[in-house]
C-alpha cells in the first residue's frame, strides 16, 4: 500500500516515466508490473542528497520482478513481465544519458536463481551481465551495488540461497567497484519473499551508506595509485 506521504515529490529527485519523459520520483518508481508498490529508491535518494547537496538524481527504472539472470541477456523475452529486461534497460539508459552522468547500478536480484538447476551457472552469467552493461554503455568502471537476499525467520536459507549469497560476496572481493548491501534484520511481508515498506526504507538507506563507502574506497585507491613509492635516495 502506498500512503499519501509517499506521493510527495522530493526536490531534485526525478525518475524516467513510462512515456520516456522525466517526472518526479514518487512510488511506485517501477512500472513493470501493475502490483508494484513501495520501493527503496526514495530513501536512498534522501540520504544520497545529504552526501551530495545540490545535485539532481535521475532514476532509470529497469526492474523486472521475479526475473532470473538468464532473462537479462540480449534478445531474451521474459514472459512474466512481457518485456526484454536487458534490451529495455539498455535502451532507457541510452535514450536519456545525454541528460547527465551515468553514476551506477543499484542491483537486487538472485531470488529466482536460488534453486537447483538455476544456481549452477549464476556466477558466470551475473559476471558476464555486469561486464556487458559496462561494455555496451561504454563505462568500464561503472560502480554496482548488489543487495543481499532477504533473511527472514520462518524461511531458513536453502543451500542454493547460501550459494547465491556467497557468489554476491565473492564478486565484491573480485571487483573493487562492486559493493554489497546487507539485508540482515530486515523484515518480510506475509509472503516471506518481499520486504515490507519499513524494511525497504531501511534497505534504501543501507544502499546509500554502501554507496558512500564505495565512493570513499575508490577515492582512497585513486589517491594511493598516485603516491610516489620510489625509495628515497
Amino acid at each position: 500500500m502506498i500512503t499519501p506521504d509517499r506521493s510527495e515529490p522530493i526536490p531534485g529527485v526525478m525518475a524516467l516515466q513510462r512515456d520516456g519523459s522525466w517526472g518526479p520520483a514518487i512510488d511506485p518508481i517501477h512500472w513493470v508490473k501493475p502490483i508494484v508498490g513501495v520501493g527503496m529508491a526514495l530513501s536512498f535518494a534522501r540520504d544520497y542528497l545529504r552526501d551530495h547537496p545540490g545535485v539532481t538524481i535521475g532514476f532509470i527504472p529497469a526492474a523486472c520482478g521475479g526475473s532470473p539472470v538468464e532473462a537479462w541477456a540480449p534478445g531474451t523475452y521474459f514472459e512474466a513481465t512481457g518485456s526484454f529486461p536487458y534490451d529495455d534497460a539498455l535502451a532507457r539508459v541510452r535514450a536519456v544519458r545525454h541528460r547527465g552522468e551515468l553514476k551506477g547500478i543499484l542491483w537486487h536480484q538472485g531470488e529466482s536463481n536460488s534453486h537447483p538447476g538455476r544456481v549452477e551457472n549464476y556466477e558466470v552469467r551475473l559476471t558476464e551481465l555486469f561486464a556487458r552493461f559496462r561494455r555496451e554503455l561504454d563505462v568500464p568502471e561503472l560502480p554496482i551495488l548488489i543487495g543481499q537476499l532477504g533473511q527472514f525467520p520462518g524461511k531458513p536459507w536453502t543451500a542454493e540461497r547460501v550459494q547465491v549469497d556467497q557468489i554476491h560476496r565473492s564478486m565484491t572481493f573480485a571487483d573493487p567497484r562492486i559493493g554489497l548491501v546487507w539485508a540482515e534484520g530486515l523484515k518480510a511481508k506475509a509472503d516471506l519473499v518481499h520486504f515490507d515498506a519499513a524494511s525497504l526504507d531501511a534497505f534504501g538507506k543501507r544502499y546509500a551508506r554502501a554507496w558512500r563507502e564505495l565512493e570513499a574506497s575508490l577515492a582512497r585507491q585513486e589517491s594511493n595509485s598516485g603516491l610516489d613509492t620510489r625509495p628515497a635516495a
